[in-house]
């Protein structure tokens, strides 16, 4: 009835090494992995679908913004996933979390609120013609 995704096979685009940091903010589509750190924001290019993960070594210091998120570091900062966010057992997270839905390991921090995504909210937005 139910299946679990599998985010063993995610594909991905652009990778940020362990020993890199990067200071401003990243707009990306496709797969990002983070592995080192980020000073900025980091979001989906306007109408991309993406998926960004973030390693145990990973820090994000601004606010995320992406479909789907898989964080096993830390982000200082607000995350916006309108499909997915899944919390690993060394995730930090220093700031809301809004998601469509969450999965937490035991051991994930948050330091926020968890704000779901309304689905009227979805529902009464404008479509384009």
């Amino acid at each position: 009835m139910f299946k679990r995704q599998d985010n063993a096979t995610a594909h991905i685009d652009t990778l940020i090494g362990r020993s890199a940091r990067v200071q401003g903010d990243i707009e990306f589509a496709g797969g990002l992995h983070v592995d080192g750190c980020v000073t900025g924001n980091v979001r989906v290019v306007a109408g991309g679908t993406a998926s960004l993960s973030v390693s145990e070594h990973g820090v994000i210091d601004g606010t995320v913004e992406a479909p789907q998120v898989v964080l096993n570091g830390t982000v200082n900062g607000d995350i916006v996933a309108r499909d997915r966010v899944v919390l690993g057992a060394k995730a930090r997270v220093r700031g809301n979390v809004s998601y469509g839905v969450i999965e937490m390991a035991l051991g994930a921090e948050i330091t926020g609120r968890l704000i779901p995504a309304s689905p009227e909210a979805e529902a009464s937005a404008p479509t384009a013609a």
